[in-house]
């Protein structure tokens, strides 16, 4: 049953405990979404959407509806809330030990690749495709950049990047004699 926007707001200012959860199943995955691509960790992502909830159920009294939707001041306010977690020494700190932890496991994986890929044949194979398909094949398969990494900082376009790729799968799948 969708609830009317003032029903809802009513609700919550009366303490209705379902008028949370009617909430958190409406509009948790939107607010997620914005949380995630802010803080960029699941588990802080999931500590903010926590504490938005709980701040939009004890705050509902600050809401005014003249000034905005409903959506929009939760919105404002989780948004806020994931930028705070951003600029927090609990995030400060482990982004520091992170890069360290991420530099020793990208040498640890190109290694492995290197020796995997050399094992395998699989460079006889690669030197066999054109240059362009070459060059976004290694990128993605072998140096674990994304289709969209790939465009954006070697400054070829998306769409190049795919059909590329595209291109090349069909040359491997003849070269490799694979259905």
């Amino acid at each position: 049953m969708l609830r009317q926007e003032n029903d809802l707001i009513e609700q919550l200012r009366a303490g209705d405990k379902s008028a949370l959860s009617y909430l958190y199943d409406h509009y948790g995955a939107a607010l997620y979404g914005i949380i995630i691509r802010i803080v960029k960790r699941e588990e802080w992502a999931e500590e903010v959407l926590q504490d938005a909830f709980l701040k939009i159920w004890n705050r509902i009294d600050l809401y005014e509806p003249e000034k905005g939707r409903l959506f929009t001041w939760m919105l404002n306010l989780t948004r806020n809330l994931a930028i705070d977690k951003t600029r927090s020494k609990e995030i400060t700190y482990a982004q520091k030990t992170d890069d360290i932890h991420e530099l020793v496991n990208t040498i640890d994986r190109r290694e492995q690749t290197e020796m995997a890929v050399a094992q395998i044949g699989l460079i006889p194979v690669l030197n066999q495709l054109p240059p362009d398909q070459k060059f976004i094949v290694e990128h993605l398969y072998l140096k674990g950049y994304t289709q969209s990494e790939v465009a954006e900082e070697f400054g070829i376009p998306l769409g190049t990047v795919k059909t590329r790729l595209r291109s090349a799968m069909g040359t491997l799948r003849i070269l490799l004699k694979v259905e």
